[in-house]
């Protein structure tokens, strides 16, 4: 099971921002991309994840203060646990765990509305796509993967792709 902790932010307060109103619902692609993941991972135990959807200049404000990057992105992944190996549960203990709901607290997703449509726009395909896209590669993260070098990059894009076709969500 997975426990979707979802606070939709999407009051654009910029003359420039982009109106998103996504023709799917999106706590359900969320909660199907983060629960096929998780499988994927042969992660077993409940999983608690916390996903906010916002604006591009709250996404830059948290991308400057927590990471120390001065632009905005498309998501920012905060994991909760540390892996010595990408997927390795092994070291998940009671301090992992949420005592409200016995989940393992895995982190935070943060997605850029306004990315979603704009990279949407920009590579072809669904709003739906790139939206599950981004969840896909920030649960990747919280499972311990990362890109770094060009062989992570490899691994990631091919497990973010396997989950994908796994749900048939394909670029159209």
């Amino acid at each position: 099971m997975v426990v979707l902790n979802t606070d939709i932010q999407i009051e654009e307060k910029s003359e420039f921002a982009l109106p998103f109103d996504p023709p799917f619902d999106i706590e359900e692609v969320a909660l199907k991309v983060c629960t096929q993941v998780l499988s994927q991972e042969n992660f077993t135990d409940d999983a608690e994840v916390s996903l906010v959807v916002t604006d591009a200049e709250e996404v830059h404000r948290l991308n400057r203060e927590f990471r120390g990057i001065d632009r905005t992105t498309d998501v920012l992944s905060f994991p909760g646990l540390e892996f010595e190996e990408p997927a390795d549960f092994s070291l998940i203990d009671d301090s992992c765990i949420n005592p409200d709901n016995d989940c393992v607290m895995l982190g935070d997703i943060v997605i850029n509305a306004q990315k979603v449509k704009e990279q949407a726009a920009e590579y072809g395909h669904s709003e739906l796509r790139e939206f599950a896209f981004l969840i896909a590669h920030s649960m990747l993260h919280l499972c311990g993967y990362d890109h770094m070098t060009p062989e992570e990059a490899d691994v990631m894009e091919a497990r973010q792709e396997m989950a994908l076709q796994a749900l048939g969500i394909t670029r159209e």
